[in-house]
């Protein structure tokens, strides 16, 4: 096990349509969580990608009127330009259509689970859910319609190729109970175990290549059948490690087989899939399972699931741009609650950014440097320690809890209350009061004004740069900027630094 080492992966959305908000969700709670594990020293290795192999996806290009392949690159662009607007620092994005690395490790995986005696054939007859790419029984619908879309599944019947999830139901409730497998926060880990303890039916790892049109990976040996969507879109998690290679791939090593870590982060909805179905495929396969699975909830409009087949997709490319991307990760990051869903208005995006973001944080660092730049100020950065060091300890143990089980909501909350202390500081030294004295001051009077208005400085400069550090994992670009205004407190080049908000007032 290699100390400090985490491979974190997001899910792969389909690429029917472009990407809305509730997919950035999980793109900033990843990139969140990646780059607070990184600046605490680990080596990280954060993969995203697209799921392109879906007979949904070929059925909207279909109805776009050009080829998949065309289809799937155009959309898959678009999710790669969402990460660039959202500043996500991914290390990686396999598309599981077309990357080299990505049809060897299905196979190998497939003919893995085959060796170990799990897959066979059968004849099969259900309910089925294209927008989901799963079956549903009787009992999982919703007044006869899927759950998640509201549509009425068709009926299938075909003869596919199936994996013996059964044979695995006790190694995975024991992998859950003891927490070698961590499903976060608890509920999920509870409706999982439910599940297991219920009684776990072997599931389709196939479809006919002639329902799939044709379109991802053949069945090893069995052209006339193609590999189920899900099996195919869970082994890009392998995959882009290069798993599939002759060699163990020093990736495949570090990442997989040495990390001390492997987490996925998925919405509720597919939450079987990663901690039934994947744990279950990679112990057929003989392969370590992941450590954890952070399980997040959904953006919603008016409390519906936002999503492209609902008809309220929301594209958080343009939001980005005009809020600034910062402003768009804060808001899902502490007013969508990381585990519960959460309601997503412009409204309500402009109430966080003009009365937290403006307010609140954009005003402290403001009326401080802003002073400092005018007296011409360069002071040290450090705590008071009787007044500020037990409360920023505090705040620091408040946020690695929240991020343990991926709380992000919790951890902004604290670092909003370093700021809402640190604001108060503000007006408990009164620095201004200090200024207008000093520049009143003669004589002997002067020294003394001095070294409390340097003091003073020195005590809230302390707690700005515990802000940016805190911050810096989830608004990084508001943190890199109010980094080097800081910087004009700790004596660099003032001449050449001109005070700005780092949230500008909305026009």
């Amino acid at each position: 096990m290699t100390d400090k080492t985490l491979y974190l992966t997001t899910t792969i959305p389909y690429v029917n349509a472009s990407p809305h908000i509730g997919f950035a969700l999980e793109l900033v709670q990843a990139d969140a969580l990646a780059r607070y594990r990184k600046g605490e020293g680990w080596t990280v290795r954060l993969q995203t990608g697209s799921d392109e192999n879906s007979l949904k996806n070929v059925l909207a290009a279909e109805k776009a009127g050009c080829e998949p392949s065309v289809f799937v690159a155009d959309n898959a662009k678009r999710f790669l330009d969402l990460q660039s607007a959202l500043n996500i620092d991914a290390d990686d994005f396999i598309r599981t259509s077309c990357d080299p690395r990505h049809r060897p490790a299905v196979e190998k995986l497939w003919k893995a689970c085959e060796a170990s005696g799990d897959l066979y054939r059968r004849s099969y007859a259900g309910l089925y859910c294209t927008g989901c790419e799963q079956f549903y029984t009787d009992s999982e619908l919703v007044g006869g319609c899927c759950p998640e879309h509201l549509t009425r599944p068709e009926e299938v019947t075909e003869t596919n190729w199936f994996f013996r999830l059964s044979r695995y139901q006790q190694r995975l409730r024991e992998a859950i109970e003891t927490d070698a497998l961590r499903i976060s926060p608890p509920s999920r880990r509870n409706e999982i175990l439910a599940l297991i303890k219920s009684g776990l039916n072997d599931f389709s790892v196939s479809r006919s290549a002639e329902r799939a049109r044709g379109w991802g990976i053949p069945v090893p040996g069995d052209p006339e059948q193609t590999i189920y969507v899900w099996y195919d879109a869970l082994g890009n998690y392998l995959s882009a490690l290069g798993y599939g290679e002759d060699d163990e791939t020093e990736a495949l090593r570090r990442f997989w087989f040495d990390a001390r870590r492997r987490e996925h982060l998925v919405g509720k909805g597919v939450t079987r899939f990663h901690a039934v179905y994947w744990p279950a495929i990679l112990l057929s396969a003989g392969l370590p399972l992941p450590t954890t699975i952070h399980v997040h909830g959904y953006v919603t409009v008016d409390g519906r699931k936002i999503g492209k087949s609902n008809g309220n997709a929301i594209d958080p490319v343009p939001l980005a741009a005009r809020y600034g991307a910062d402003a768009v990760r804060y808001f899902l990051l502490r007013h969508i609650r990381a585990h519960g869903d959460g309601d997503f208005t412009v409204e309500r995006l402009e109430a966080a950014y003009t009365g937290e973001l403006i307010a609140q944080l954009g005003n402290l660092f403001n009326r401080i440097l802003s002073i400092a730049a005018k007296q011409d100020i360069a002071v040290r950065v450090e705590l008071d320690a009787t007044i500020d060091e037990e409360k920023v300890l505090a705040i620091r143990r408040s946020v690695e809890k929240a991020i343990e089980t991926a709380s992000f909501h919790e951890a902004l909350a604290a670092i909003f209350d370093l700021v809402s202390h640190a604001n108060k500081r503000v007006v408990e030294l009164e620095p201004w009061t200090l200024v207008k004295a000093l520049n009143a001051a003669a004589g002997a009077d002067r020294p003394q004004l001095e070294t409390r208005l340097l003091a003073c400085f020195a005590a809230l400069g302390g707690l700005l740069r515990e802000i940016v550090l805190l911050l810096q994992p989830f608004l990084p670009k508001t943190a890199e900027t109010l980094a080097r205004q800081i910087g004009i407190l700790g004596g660099a080049e003032r001449s050449d630094v001109r005070i700005v908000p780092v949230f500008p007032k909305l026009t």
